[in-house]
């Protein structure tokens, strides 16, 4: 991921919408959650989350696929993985083992559900 890439893509994650319905869709696994069912789960209207999906299906973080009458978004996380290899990639001037920590966190705390 270049600079102008993850510029797009932290301008889009800049509204508490849209980091909603990406924390939501990264939850939701390769499978994805239909359109109308996040707008329903992030309390805004259909018109507006469509708006929100589109800045990020634009951002790369997104992808979208029809399913029958529904459009079922997924997160991106190929994309996801990028913007953090963006930011770690000059870790700590050379010196990896001050960034070990955030490297070795997990992403997944089974048994404890969704982490906020």
């Amino acid at each position: 991921m270049d600079e102008r890439q993850a510029l797009i893509a932290f301008g889009a994650l800049s509204q508490e919408t849209r980091l909603r319905l990406l924390r939501l869709l990264v939850v939701a696994g390769p499978d994805g959650i239909a359109a109308g069912s996040l707008a329903e789960q992030v309390d805004v209207s259909p018109s507006n989350v469509s708006f929100h999906l589109k800045e990020l299906e634009r951002a790369g973080l997104i992808t979208a696929r029809r399913d029958a009458r529904s459009i079922v978004y997924s997160a991106a996380y190929d994309a996801l993985s990028g913007l953090i290899r963006f930011l770690m990639e000059d870790c700590c001037s050379g010196r990896p083992e001050i960034c070990a920590p955030a490297l070795a966190a997990p992403c997944c705390w089974p048994g404890e559900g969704t982490r906020q």
